[in-house]
């Protein structure tokens, strides 16, 4: 198993993890229109608005991605890593792959100078949320969601 930066010739790969981690939470999955923002916002645009990394296993199948993207922290002072997505394909759970990924993604964070790593989580999601505690991630519990959907 190895992760790496995401190319173009991934990006049906990821679509279909995105449909699976859709499928999983119940939410309505990306279209081919949305696909190919995707893409395009992935691989197309300087710089990227989203990035994505996958983990590969020995036989060169993607079996997991990961969707991030900077913002930035005032009080910081410091860029923040945002994790958008992270979706283990449910084959290769269990195997350590979304700890491998979140090290991955916690690494590159260091490497860019940034102050945080962030990302949300369900609240249902009782295997994630013991996940992220056992990798050391703090749950801010004070904090709520803020959405306006355009």
């Amino acid at each position: 198993m190895h992760i790496r930066r995401a190319t173009p010739e991934d990006c049906p790969a990821i679509v279909d993890l995105i449909r699976g981690l859709a499928d999983y939470e119940e939410l309505p999955p990306p279209d081919d229109e949305a696909a190919e923002r995707l893409r395009r916002d992935a691989f197309a645009t300087s710089p990227p608005r989203i990035e994505f990394w996958v983990a590969v296993d020995d036989g060169d199948r993607i079996v997991a991605y990961a969707g991030c993207f900077e913002c930035y922290s005032t009080f910081r002072a410091r860029p923040s890593l945002f994790l958008e997505d992270l979706f283990v394909h449910p084959s290769a759970r269990r195997r350590g792959v979304a700890r491998q990924m979140l090290a991955h993604l916690r690494d590159e964070a260091v490497r860019r100078g940034c102050g945080r790593f962030e990302w949300m989580v369900l609240d249902w999601n009782q295997d994630a949320k013991s996940l992220y505690a056992a990798f050391g991630a703090e749950l801010m519990t004070d904090w709520r969601l803020v959405r306006l959907d355009l």
